[in-house]
């Protein structure tokens, strides 16, 4: 009984751009024809992974670096301690 209820008042489906949906902006077929109109240029992907591979170098900088200064203050504590 409870199924046939569900059934009953479930929401019909609704293809992506054929009919209006109040749920979602992308089901709206005017905005779909817009976006197939109006197509964007890629982004240039070698850009891309330039500015990936710079954010992963600058990383690995940051982190050399703070082992580094790790390192520095451990010696430094060392000789102070040694002084003692």
């Amino acid at each position: 009984m409870l199924r046939a209820l569900l059934q009953l008042f479930r929401r019909p489906a609704v293809r992506f751009g054929l009919a209006r949906d109040a749920r979602s902006r992308f089901r709206n077929p005017r905005f779909v024809s817009f976006i197939a109109q109006n197509n964007r240029p890629t982004l240039d992907t070698g850009f891309q992974d330039a500015l990936l591979r710079s954010r992963k170098l600058l990383r690995h900088a940051l982190v050399v670096a703070a082992i580094g200064t790790c390192a520095w203050i451990l010696l430094e504590s060392a000789k102070a301690l040694s002084m003692f």
